[in-house]
């Protein structure tokens, strides 16, 4: 029972709400009537077959794409409704981690995370100082002159991740980041998520590599297992249906 209550009182200040969701491509129903809750801190993985929905969903979260009914509010704004001018500002309080890096192959590994906060308007001095250090934090600073193509496919998502969380994110978005990689370098992401969810970020990740979910749901669950508070969920979507993974 103290369990049930923790998870109500999470329940009643969730960061992002989809209201009977459907997304239709043609004729196609690639999501189907989706209402779901997601609360601040928690880590949430989706799964299922491919084609399932899975990336679709987390489009319309980052604004890559719109609902074909229903809405989504993430942090008390009705992201439905947001003209296109306003979506940069709402994409700057997301960090999204794609499965083939979107790096700029031109750019060096600094230019690629930096642009972020260019975008945004930042000050050089402090753009220096919070791409150093995440780059630090995802141990690819040695790198940081570097081009996208010289680097493996584990460094790269690296680089990508630096980039998703340069902008200090309150809801970091990860569609199969670890599709593409080795076992190794698959963990590091993994743990770097893990590392953000415990200073409070909210995660939503993609993916199908079952193994590594299991392993990250133990530690997730492991930060502080005697109060009773759910941090992580499974939900499987299949033919555009969300359901709760056991």
């Amino acid at each position: 029972m103290e369990k049930d209550r923790s998870i109500n009182m999470m329940q009643e200040h969730p960061v992002i709400r989809c209201f009977n969701i459907s997304k239709w491509y043609d004729n196609i129903c690639a999501l189907n009537n989706i209402n779901l809750d997601i609360n601040a801190g928690e880590f949430i993985f989706f799964t299922g077959p491919s084609g399932a929905g899975k990336s679709t969903l987390l489009k319309l979260l980052y604004l890559d794409e719109r609902a074909s009914q229903g809405e989504i509010v993430m942090n008390g704004m009705n992201i439905a409704r947001i003209p296109r001018d306003r979506m940069p500002y709402v994409r700057r309080t997301l960090g999204v981690v794609f499965q083939d890096f979107k790096l700029i192959p031109t750019r060096t590994v600094y230019d690629n995370v930096a642009l972020v906060l260019e975008a945004a308007g930042v000050k050089k001095n402090i753009i220096r100082q919070r791409v150093l250090k995440v780059l630090r934090i995802t141990g690819i600073v040695r790198k940081i002159n570097a081009f996208p193509p010289s680097l493996s496919g584990g460094e790269q998502q690296r680089v990508a991740f630096a980039r998703a969380v340069v902008g200090e994110p309150s809801i970091i978005i990860a569609d199969e980041p670890t599709g593409s990689l080795d076992y190794d370098s698959a963990r590091v992401i993994f743990n770097l998520l893990l590392d953000y969810n415990r200073k409070g970020v909210t995660i939503l990740v993609a993916s199908h590599n079952l193994h590594l979910i299991n392993e990250t749901c133990k530690a997730v669950n492991g930060k502080n297992p005697t109060d009773g508070i759910i941090r992580e969920r499974h939900l499987r979507i299949v033919n555009g249906v969300v359901t709760e993974s056991g």
